[in-house]
Parts: structure tokens; C-alpha cells; sequence
């Protein structure tokens, strides 16, 4: 079994209301849950009398003008991304242009390694491939977000440009940590060494507050996040346990670890299964061959 994590999945999102969260953020979550964005993806306008809009989500007529009167007569003098996946970003242009301010974010959206033969990005038509940055953040640096400051973290790994920010002790996560479930990571999209890389990262970090992009606040934030690093690293010895005991796709070691799980959270474990292999084949504990007919994998050689 995986490392017990306790997942918070009640959460009352008030979807299309303006809920403060913390001194100068305040949250309005997208009319667009499902099995992938649980109960829709959380805005957030940062700031008091000067706002910056982080995340503004789908490009949905109620979600728009929802934030438009959350904004109320206030400027707005930015746009922020954690990441350039379309729940989140598909709405950013069309804000940008209609109130003429800039978007930041961590880059143009790109893969965290080159695809190989034979291979498909799976969430290629979730992400938002066209959108360039006015400004390209950088880790480390600190950025005036309305009339407040935050903090930039780069935090690979759900993809490669993905960013939290630190907003005093507040952890604006994104969809690196999140309360109602693990992060999906799907290579080339994504990178599971990344992703555990940047686990270690936020851990380390000053804020205890993490408020996601998707659900509600984590109350101990680097607490939660090493449980689920731990239980990432459980998952990594059930992958090497199926495939030594024969399991030689990735469907077959799905069928090991998720039994009785439905076909939707089969096809998501499917994606995040196959960055646990990749990982685990680059730390040398298992190999794995691709040709055109996927991807066969085996245990590692015995020393």
C-alpha cells in the first residue's frame, strides 16, 4: 500500500463568488470541475486598491465576469501564471488586451524533455502553446504583484514551467501541491525528478499556508508536502515490485496498484505510472525499451 496521505476533499468552492482567503488575496473559483480540476480552478486577485490577477482560468463567460466584479473599480495592473495548462490560462489574452496590462509567467509553455520516437505528448490539447510572456519570471526574484509583493519560486515538474509564489506566509501552490489529490505528472509534459526535486524545494521553504489552484488551503503546508513525497517514493517501490513480479507495460502495472479504480483515474495513474518509470530507469531500477509498438519494461540487472 501507498504511504497513508490524509486528502482534504470538502470544499465548498462558492464558485463565481469573491472569497477572501488572506490579507489581500482573494479567491474566485471557474464553473469548470471535473475529475481533472476537482472543483474548478481557483483565481486569485492579489493585492488591496492596486490588483494582480493570478491564474484567471478558462475563457468562460460567467468565470470572466465573475472576476470582473471582483475587481470592481480597482486597477488591475498585471496577470500572473503559475503554469500555461488551458484551466488556467486559456483567459489571459483576452483579459491582458481588455485591460490593457501585462502577463508574467515562468515562459512560453514547452515539454520537460524532448519527445522520443514514437511518442505523444498526452496533454498536448491542455496546453496553452501560443501565449508568450511580456515577462519571463525568474526563481528567486521578487515582483511587485498590485500593492503587494511576491515572492518567485520555479517548481517544475506538474510541467516545466510552473511557478508558486510566496505571498508573505502564504504558498500560492498552483497545482504542485494541492489538498484533494497528488499532482498529475505526465511525461514529456512533465517530469517526475522535477517534480520531486521541487517537493523538496517548497518543504524548505518560509510559508506554512498553501493556498492551490485547485480545492481549498493546506494549514500545514510542508508537512502535507513531505507526505506526499513519501508517498510518491512508496509508489516508486510499488512500481518496481509489479514489474518484477512480471509486469511488463505500464497497463499491467496499473492493474497491480489501482484494482478496482475506474477507467478515469486508471488513465490519469497511467500517465503519472509512466513518470515513475522514466524516474525510476534513470536512477538505474529498472529498464525499460520503446519501440513503436510502447513501451516494455523489466527489472534492472542484477550486479
Amino acid at each position: 500500500m501507498a504511504a497513508p496521505i490524509a486528502f482534504k476533499r470538502q470544499f465548498e468552492p462558492q464558485t463565481g463568488m469573491a472569497v477572501p482567503v488572506a490579507p489581500g488575496l482573494v479567491r474566485v473559483t471557474a464553473p469548470n470541475a471535473s475529475a481533472y480540476t476537482f472543483t474548478g480552478t481557483n483565481s486569485f486577485l492579489i493585492g488591496h486598491e492596486r490588483l494582480a490577477l493570478l491564474d484567471p482560468g478558462p475563457d468562460d463567460e460567467a468565470h470572466l465576469d465573475a472576476l470582473r466584479r471582483a475587481i470592481g473599480g480597482r486597477a488591475l495592473e498585471t496577470i500572473i501564471l503559475t503554469h500555461t495548462h488551458r484551466d488556467h490560462s486559456a483567459a489571459a489574452a483576452r483579459l491582458g488586451r481588455e485591460f490593457g496590462v501585462p502577463i508574467w509567467f515562468g515562459g512560453p509553455h514547452r515539454l520537460s524533455r524532448p519527445l522520443h520516437r514514437f511518442e505523444r505528448n498526452r496533454l498536448a490539447r491542455s496546453c496553452n502553446w501560443d501565449l508568450v510572456p511580456d515577462r519571463t519570471l525568474v526563481d528567486g526574484e521578487t515582483i511587485a504583484a498590485g500593492d503587494v509583493s511576491l515572492s518567485v519560486h520555479t517548481t517544475p515538474g506538474h510541467c516545466a514551467n510552473h511557478l508558486a509564489f510566496g505571498l508573505g506566509d502564504v504558498l500560492l501552490s498552483g497545482d504542485h501541491v494541492m489538498g484533494w489529490n497528488s499532482t498529475l505528472v505526465s511525461v514529456p509534459d512533465g517530469s517526475m525528478a522535477d517534480y520531486l526535486a521541487s517537493l523538496d524545494k517548497v518543504i524548505a521553504l518560509p510559508q506554512q499556508l498553501y493556498v492551490p489552484a485547485h480545492g481549498g488551503p493546506i494549514a500545514h503546508g510542508p508537512v502535507f508536502a513531505a507526505a506526499l513525497r513519501a508517498h510518491r517514493q512508496q509508489r516508486n517501490e510499488q512500481v518496481i515490485a509489479a514489474v518484477e513480479a512480471g509486469a511488463h507495460r505500464v497497463g499491467a502495472i496499473v492493474d497491480a496498484i489501482y484494482p478496482q479504480q475506474n477507467l478515469l483515474v486508471r488513465r490519469a495513474a497511467s500517465m503519472t505510472i509512466m513518470a515513475h518509470v522514466e524516474y525510476l530507469a534513470g536512477l538505474g531500477r529498472v529498464s525499460l525499451r520503446r519501440s513503436l509498438f510502447g513501451v516494455r519494461i523489466s527489472p534492472a540487472p542484477k550486479d
